[in-house]
């Protein structure tokens, strides 16, 4: 087995058939069939199935192209570093986030780090399981990560604020009329939920855990802009990070009580390179809620 052929099946997995692949890696389709088939040949296994719609990879065609992904970007990073020297960084950089995480911020520390260093790539990911995004971290394929627990991830993490998340509802719902919305009146309420396997959807769950246990289940889906668009039309609440609301649903988002925060803490590889260190900077000056200080306690008036 070879990169390229790993590269060629990550290809015609992301583009669903060969001959897309073929376009966008500039090379013969025959070359690209030839690939796959002495790949699949040498594993012994079906990595793709063919469909109406296309190729779509078979559950261990998902499993493999996991690894495989793992091992292309760690190759390119690899290159990245050895033509760079010590001149301007250049290459790929690898960052992924929480699903729902920095969407408001990211855009603008990008956009700084590629003014700084315009030789560079920067592969954004968006993660929705968190075991997941852990084991990443560990295997050192993330350059950064922005996620909201990391017991085992590596040393090197750092606070960076916290997201609050809000209550997505349809235009014209009774409870938008309040500045914010308590919990408890949602319960009955149908939600638009994430994938079982999703770190959103174990929020949703946390928060709701007294107040509605079983929340009724209208919909499930894997992305923040589904969610908060589904609900916009009527299908159902959803609870998102605020950062993940477009400004044009805004209007229809509001903040819950008990507030529900997550912690967003930005891991970065060992041994770090100038540029994902410039980028936890960079993403340090954006503006992230910070928890909000305890009350404090009453002082008793002297019993007469």
């Amino acid at each position: 087995m070879s990169l390229r052929q790993y590269e060629y099946a990550l290809a015609v997995a992301e583009e669903g058939s060969v001959t897309a692949a073929a376009e966008v890696l500039r090379v013969a389709q025959p070359s690209v069939s030839q690939q796959i088939r002495g790949l699949e040949r040498e594993l012994g296994v079906e990595l793709f199935a063919r469909t109406p719609s296309g190729l779509v990879p078979t559950e261990v065609g998902r499993a493999f192209l996991r690894e495989a992904e793992v091992a292309v970007s760690a190759s390119r990073r690899a290159r990245a570093t050895a033509r760079a020297g010590a001149g301007e960084p250049a290459g790929e950089l690898v960052v992924a986030a929480q699903l729902g995480f920095g969407a408001r911020q990211f855009p603008g520390a990008l956009g700084a780090l590629r003014g700084r260093f315009p030789r560079l790539e920067v592969t954004v990911l968006e993660e929705p399981s968190s075991a997941e995004l852990e084991r990443l971290c560990r295997r050192g394929v993330l350059d950064l990560a922005l996620m909201a627990a990391c017991e085992q991830s590596p040393a090197d993490a750092h606070r960076l604020g916290e997201e609050e998340f809000v209550v997505v509802l349809a235009a014209g719902h009774r409870l938008l009329a309040g500045d914010r919305v308590e919990l408890g009146e949602l319960a009955g309420q149908p939600w638009v939920r994430f994938d079982r396997d999703s770190a959103l959807d174990g929020v949703l769950l946390n928060a709701l855990r007294d107040t509605d246990p079983a929340p009724a289940t209208a919909a499930r889906v894997s992305q923040t802009a589904t969610a908060v668009r589904w609900a916009a039309h009527g299908l159902g609440a959803t609870l998102v990070p605020a950062s993940a609301v477009p400004r044009a649903h805004q209007h229809l988002a509001r903040p819950v009580s008990p507030a529900v925060p997550q912690p967003v803490i930005a891991v970065l590889r060992r041994a770090a390179g100038p540029a994902e260190t410039a980028l936890l900077e960079l993403l340090r000056k954006e503006t992230w809620s910070k928890p909000e200080p305890e009350p404090a306690p009453a002082l008793l008036s002297p019993t007469p």
